[in-house]
């Protein structure tokens, strides 16, 4: 095996599992963190059992990725995986999409209260920051490695209810810039993937999400929406080693979709 594995936080659908497939196809071993109650599993396992159709070694960890206690044993873990593996780890996606959409002003218990906030930026925007650092410090992650951050064009919009998130996205694309300079001298890229409007389940929990599914496909020149696979497909190649002088950048991938709105 000489491919290293691949860290995807936020495995179970949309994106994550996108990735996880097209990157276990290619020769990586997944770690995956992902949060699934027992009515969602069924979904999860299949997609487990689909990525060891490929020949590498997989790893879930059912627990909330933003936790500093499921960290910290998810870690030991993988740690242990890569010593037996005898590769380090080579990729590292953050694609957790756990926020609360409610808005900033509104009569009564409506409002978007300071924990929540709170929360939704710890969870979508600083625990990257978290898993980065101890990858680094525990040297499972090194030279040749490679981040990656979900941002989205919510980054620079607003929505109805989406305030929280928003704030989120963009504390994530900062949060990629420090890191593409931190981690530059250890040889580490960190770069934010901007998708375009896309149907998973994180995009269906966002209040008027049909509006804006369908003014995403008008404006879109390529004549579509964006699909996990672009994405997938996407980070695919950004994983090559011609690749090691592209970091610190916000990605857009969505067939041109921002350009025009």
């Amino acid at each position: 095996m000489s491919k290293g594995w691949a860290v995807i936080l936020g495995v179970s659908s949309g994106f994550g599992a996108a990735t996880a497939r097209e990157l276990a196809r290619a020769g990586h071993p997944i770690f995956g963190l992902h949060l699934d109650r027992r009515s969602t599993m069924p979904a999860v396992e299949s997609l487990l059992a689909e990525l060891e159709g490929y020949g590498v070694p997989v790893i879930f960890v059912n627990a909330n990725a933003a936790d500093d206690d499921v960290r910290g044993q998810a870690i030991a873990q993988l740690a242990e995986a890569c010593a037996t593996s005898g590769v380090g780890v080579q990729v590292l996606m953050h694609t957790i999409a756990f926020g609360t959409l409610r808005p900033f002003i509104a009569e009564g218990n409506a409002a978007l209260s300071r924990r929540q906030l709170d929360m939704t930026l710890d969870v979508m925007a600083n625990s990257l920051v978290y898993w980065t650092q101890d990858l680094v410090a525990k040297e499972l992650l090194g030279r040749g490695g490679r981040v990656f951050a979900m941002t989205s064009s919510g980054s620079i919009a607003a929505w109805p209810a989406y305030g929280a998130v928003s704030a989120a996205k963009c504390a994530l694309e900062s949060h990629v810039r420090q890191l593409a300079v931190e981690l530059a001298p250890h040889g580490i890229t960190a770069n934010a993937i901007m998708a375009g409007v896309t149907p998973t389940p994180a995009l269906d929990k966002i209040p008027g999400s049909a509006e804006l599914l369908a003014k995403a496909l008008a404006r879109n020149p390529s004549g579509r929406l964006t699909a996990p696979e672009d994405i997938a497909q996407a980070i695919a190649a950004l994983v090559a080693p011609g690749l090691a002088w592209m970091t610190g950048n916000v990605l857009r991938v969505d067939g041109g979709e921002t350009i025009t709105g």
